[in-house]
């Protein structure tokens, strides 16, 4: 097995996993082992056999676990957990740094996957999973320490995911489909799945062709509650009926304005309607053993529609107009409890069209010209389109309305409208908005690699490498409030809602408590944006949503790996990678375009060191200098403005990198056959760290033209129609800041039974992990500065499973555990928002019919777990709760 660079090519887990078929019993029997088994002894084969700490999974993994996607098989794996988006994997956290600190290359290139979360598209490096179907892929290796021949860039780990090799399906025509009906209990779904895979080689092998297909097309519900956020220092107009405005000392007046209250209460349905489609397609020519010639292609179109039906109070910025009274302020000084009048009643209607399309066209060629001398080279081509054709909402407002929430129950508030809000009279359409948008990656990269083998036991290695990396992003608006854009009558803020503008919405299971209203009028999407003719209103593209980074990366390695066995096997290798960056950054700044360009140079020493005390013990060592580079989003000079909060973001093209030193050591116990018990520790020493940093400025001091604001918005009144010239925004930016220190461990067990016990139970078998991680940093917030826990990081993670196989039949149970954790800063006088800790329950079950005929059956998320989402790390005030609901998937799957 190649050792060049501790990682694993597809060939080479394609070997495991054909020494993995079978198991020597203790009476020297050759035991057959298929199915589940043996893709996990291929696995722990493959990890035994790398020099650094790898982790794979391979065929059956991917496909016989109950995954939508690459996200939730990876999560199975030590070290790793999830970030979900509608109740589906989208990216991953490996010990205790985010999808921002993971490259991920697809058949040996690195690449970007870009697709639209909950607010917007995804514009760093993290890498969507939920592009891509598991079908696809048929083994993924997790690379968790660096070596000298690895990809840079990374400071969590480098994933490979590979498509599969034409001439590893072997000689003559190979056949596998599966069709899948997808069932969720919460919006009583039914919807396909289906995949299929042809191959053909000749008889001599040297000569193989691949295609694969899957697609599916679903309906996920998100129902739940929604506070946008709470908020403090806001005057009501009264509070119990005292005018806070002529009596501003008012104990009543003062403790709530200082108090906490929710911004926008509301509950809703969010329903993700989606569409995957992917596709590989492989050419294989191995003419002699020593050469080989591989081009791979992959395509992945991801559709999404994005519909909301909000039923909300509109507090956000219209305090001095809300009377409040019968309010409760609780110890975390929150007005956890109100009537309101002259309340602002806001139902709202958001459609969102985004569409994904991932291109890569990627060739190899390896040739070997004598037994201890190789070349390889690698070229290919990546795009990822990112569009958002419409982005539309519509919205009713009632803005004399009464109104009372009570968040005793913070995951469960009651929320109920003393006005009748299914009367359509009651309201005005009052507000439009439609914001296209599109982000673009590319991907270019060429890598020569030499291997050379002078004597046995030493390998030398090394060569260049180029990369270009190109992200664009622009949008648009058509944004404004119906009275700026046309004739409205005297006294009237909108147009009169007809019954033919609006419907019924009905609420459903949102948890939601008695007393609870669940029913209002919403804008008729279709009905309501013919009225408006909105697609006909020009869009316009503002300064701030223009910008553009090229980054060219050069460089090469060297490195030495070998082995040792006199009386202790010893294995490793080191080298050192050098990188040279070269970036260019553009974007408005002052009214003006402007390209800023700089470069910068790393050297990236590696050491990887593997001892065998025993033929059943590895003992691994690692050190890493590696690097992380900025979050593109923040490269890009010039701003963006959040009217609606008073809020200035921009971009600082000069961030240095993440820069640290990884240090890694676990001990592996492979026990028995098919079994293994690890062990592993880090510390990630990371030197330089960069972070959101803000300050209070009024607009005119950030320099921003006035062309950013848009009509009918709150800051646009403030600061052009002069309500309020001195109002000052949140400026936020990225700074680099000081350094901190990742740390934790890894339990893993692979336990078969087989390995204690005989008959029956020898088919059972257990997996399972627990990682913690301890991660501290220094976050300023309001003059102060505090510890926290890294962004994304949970302290504790889990999976484990429980199953069963017989050949015939095979039966699994797997549970993921996540603790919770925050997702970075907050707004409105919050520190920090986050998550709680969630728990994933999933089960599948396969019956195979005849050697060729495979029954299936899977559930997800069978506790319907819910997904609470905090504002302020002390508080935790209620941002959001909802849930998605059970899946049920039952289908068929052959093999020809």
């Amino acid at each position: 097995m190649a050792q060049d660079s501790g990682t694993l090519d597809d060939d080479e887990v394609s070997d495991v996993a054909s020494d993995a078929s079978g198991e020597i019993s203790d009476s020297d029997n050759v035991i057959i082992v298929s199915g589940f088994r043996q893709s996990l002894n291929a696995a722990i084969s493959a990890k035994r056999e790398a020099v650094g700490q790898v982790d794979v999974i391979v065929a059956e993994d991917i496909a016989k676990f109950p995954d939508t996607n690459l996200a939730e098989s990876l999560q199975r794996i030590p070290g790793v957990a999830i970030e979900r988006d509608a109740g589906e994997g989208r990216q991953i956290t490996v010990r205790g740094l985010g999808g921002q600190f993971t490259r991920v290359r697809v058949n040996g290139m690195e690449t970007i996957a870009t697709s639209v979360d909950g607010a917007s598209f995804n514009r760093d490096r993290a890498f969507d999973f939920n592009v891509f179907a598991s079908e696809l892929f048929n083994s993924i290796v997790v690379n968790k320490t660096a070596s000298a021949a690895l990809d840079e860039g990374s400071l969590g780990a480098v994933i490979d995911l590979n498509t599969g090799d034409p001439l590893a399906y072997g000689a003559g025509l190979k056949l596998v489909g599966s069709a899948q009906g997808r069932y969720n209990d919460l919006n009583d779904d039914i919807a396909p799945r289906l995949a299929g895979l042809l191959a053909w080689s000749n008889a001599d092998e040297t000569f193989g062709i691949s295609a694969s297909a899957a697609w599916t097309k679903y309906e996920t519900p998100e129902l739940g509650n929604n506070s946008v956020r709470w908020a403090n220092d806001a005057t009501f107009r009264s509070v119990d009926g005292v005018d806070c405005a002529a009596n501003a000392a008012d104990p009543g007046c003062v403790e709530v304005r200082d108090a906490f209250h929710p911004r926008i209460p509301r509950y809703g349905l969010v329903n993700h309607d989606r569409e995957r489609l992917g596709a590989t397609a492989a050419i294989q020519f191995r003419p002699t053993d020593r050469t080989d010639i591989q081009f791979n292609a992959l395509y992945s179109n991801f559709k999404e529609n994005r519909d909301e039906y909000w039923g909300e109070v509109l507090l956000r910025s219209n305090e001095d107009e809300i009377d409040l009274s019968n309010y409760v302020i609780d110890g975390d000084n929150n007005v956890i409890s109100a009537d309101l009048e002259n309340a602002w009643i806001r139902n709202e209607r958001y459609h969102r069209e985004s569409e994904t399309d991932f291109y890569q066209i990627s060739g190899t060629i390896e040739q070997a010209f004598s037994d201890n001398f190789s070349a390889s080279l690698l070229a290919g081509f990546s795009k990822s389109d990112a569009t958002i054709p419409v982005e539309t909402t519509i919205i009713f407002d009632d803005r004399d309305g009464t109104y009372s929430y009570d968040y005793t129950d913070m995951k469960f508030p009651v929320l109920a409208f003393g006005t009748d809000v299914t009367n359509p009279g009651n309201f005005q359409l009052a507000e439009f908005r439609d914001r296209p948008s599109s982000v673009e990656n590319k991907f270019k990269t060429i890598a020569l690699d030499l291997d050379w083998e002078p004597t046995s036991g030493l390998r030398l290695s090394g060569g260049p490498f180029y990369r270009q990396f190109d992200y664009f992003t622009q949008s648009a608006r058509r944004d404004s409030q119906y009275c700026s854009a046309f004739t409205c009558a005297a006294g009237a803020y909108g147009a009169p809602v007809t019954g033919d503008l609006s419907e019924l919405f009905e609420l459903g299971d949102a948890g939601q408590p008695a007393g609870n209203t669940n029913s209002w009028v919403v804008p008729n999407l279709d009905a309501a944006v013919a009225f408006l003719d909105l697609y006909n209103i020009p869009a316009v593209t503002r300064e701030g949503d223009v910008r553009s980074v090229e980054e060219k990366v050069t460089g090469g390695y060297f490195q030495t790996d070998f082995e040792i066995d006199h009386g202790l096997r010893v294995t490793g290798n080191f080298g050192v990678r050098y990188a040279r960056t070269e970036q260019s950054s553009q974007g408005f700044n002052n009214g003006q375009y402007v390209t800023v360009e700089r470069n910068y140079d790393d050297f990236l020493p590696a050491l990887n060191l593997n001892v065998f005390p025993s033929d059943d013990v590895v003992l691994r060592g690692a050190i890493a200098r590696v690097i992380t580079r900025p979050t593109l989003g923040s490269l890009t000079p010039g701003g963006s403005v959040d009217e609606f909060n008073f809020v200035i973001s921009t971009g600082n093209p000069f961030i240095e990198p993440y820069r640290a030193w990884n240090y890694d050591l676990s001990a592996e116990w492979y026990f028995a056959p098919g079994a293994i018990l690890s062990l592993a520790g880090f510390i990630k020493e990371v030197e330089s760290f960069p972070v959101g940093n803000s300050l209070q400025v009024t607009y005119a001091q950030s320099g921003l033209p006035t062309s950013l604001l848009t009509s009918g918005t709150p800051a646009y009144d403030a600061v052009v129609n002069g309500t309020d010239p001195n109002r000052e925004f949140q400026f936020r930016t990225t700074t680099n800041g000081e350094g901190a220190t990742i740390k934790g461990v890894e339990l893993g067990l692979n336990l078969p039974f087989s390995a204690f016990a005989s008959g029956a139970l020898a088919n059972f078998g257990v997996l399972g992990n627990v990682t913690y991680v301890d991660s501290q940093q220094e976050i300023e917030f309001e003059d102060q500065i505090f510890e926290t826990t890294f962004s994304g990081v949970s302290k504790y993670s889990a999976n484990g499973t429980v199953y069963y196989d017989d050949g015939r039949i095979s039966i699994r149970m797997s549970g993921a555990y996540r603790s919770g954790y925050n997702t970075g800063s907050s707004g409105n006088g919050n520190f920090l928002e986050g998550y709680t800790s969630s728990f994933n329950l999933d089960a599948a079950i396969r019956y195979k019919v005849t050697d060729s005929v495979e029954l299936t059956l899977d559930g997800n998320n069978l506790t319907d777990d819910y997904r609470y989402r905090w504002t302020d790390d002390n508080a935790r005030r209620n941002y959001e709760n909802n849930h998605f609901g059970r899946i049920i998937m039952a289908g068929v799957r052959f093999e020809y």
